[in-house]
């Protein structure tokens, strides 16, 4: 058979295995639901081989979307790590046959403890089952092993189910962006919907400035003294009212002969774009975008120019 047909027989055979997934949801589903989301504690996710590694993916899945969650091995919970769990925490127990050894052995804790146990199970007839206070059924057909031995739709399965609690809960917290944000804050999305201008514009002496009867030559000294490749143009109140660009200037050379000495609102941008130090960095983002421009002049209440953020100074802060 050709690899490539191997594949898709593989893949399909997952796929199966999570389309069959949405007929077994049921009131226990529900009550899983509830239950975590009444939790005052953390939902502790376990399981033992292939399952423990799923187990893993998803306490990280619910920690970052409004869960606190970890995981605990059940091997390492015989020898002291049960002391991860306390009353008021929940357990999502995760195993396909629903009989592994080491998580079995640790149920009467878990049921002394008085802690909830929520099951995601292969055999709804399985010790775990039996013992869990909900149980969810993560049975499947048949792997997507040719042998039907190695964990592989049946992991897939796992992991869709824990997918799901996880986007039921979230929904159901009503988790946005901005809550994601503050779980992600080195991330890419992070920095988005967290970095605000104030965070990266720069300000003071650092702004070039000049007043609107100057000429252009001297607006070019301000310009080249301060690095941006503009200056701002302010009326005698220090409210701005125009803008000197690279662009302004070239455009400039081609009008007028005697351009350095005429006046610099002759040539300036009359209607500059600005924006406010509490607006988000992505937002001065797409302004640059949207108007092919590399700078954004910071104002306060008054108009007056007191900042100003760079296209480098969001290069920099890795929110593009």
């Amino acid at each position: 058979m050709d690899v490539i047909d191997i594949a898709k027989k593989a893949l399909k055979i997952e796929a199966d295995a999570i389309y069959s997934l949405i007929e077994k949801l049921n009131d226990d589903f529900v009550k899983a639901v509830d239950i975590i989301y009444n939790c005052k504690g953390r939902l502790v996710v376990t399981g033992m081989g292939k399952s423990g590694l799923i187990g893993k993916k998803i306490a990280s899945t619910f920690a970052s979307t409004g869960t606190p969650s970890l995981f605990l091995h059940p091997a390492e919970g015989v020898h002291g790590d049960l002391g991860m769990i306390v009353k008021g925490d929940v357990v999502l127990a995760i195993s396909n046959s629903g009989e592994t050894d080491e998580l079995v052995s640790i149920l009467p804790i878990i049921k002394r403890l008085g802690v909830p146990l929520i099951s995601i199970v292969g055999r709804l007839n399985s010790t775990l089952a039996k013992r869990s206070d909900c149980v969810l059924d993560a049975s499947v057909e048949k792997e997507a092993c040719p042998l039907n031995l190695a964990p592989t739709a049946s992991t897939t399965a796992a992991l869709a189910l824990g997918d799901a609690l996880a986007v039921a809960l979230l929904e159901k917290r009503g988790f946005k962006e901005e809550d994601f944000a503050l779980f992600h804050p080195s991330g890419s999305l992070g920095k988005r919907l967290l970095l605000k201008v104030s965070d990266i514009f720069h300000m003071g002496d650092k702004v070039p400035v000049v007043k609107s009867d100057v000429t252009v030559t001297e607006a070019i000294l301000e310009m080249s003294s301060k690095g941006f490749g503009c200056t701002t143009i302010v009326d005698d109140n220090g409210a701005l009212i125009g803008v000197l660009t690279d662009g302004d200037l070239r455009r400039g050379l081609e009008k007028y002969k005697d351009l350095f000495e005429r006046n610099v609102m002759d040539i300036a941008s009359k209607n500059p774009k600005t924006i406010d130090e509490d607006s988000l960095a992505a937002k001065a983002l797409q302004i640059m975008e949207k108007y092919s421009i590399t700078s954004l002049i910071v104002i306060d209440d008054k108009k007056r120019p007191y900042g100003i953020v760079h296209l480098h100074d969001l290069l920099k802060s890795g929110i593009v």
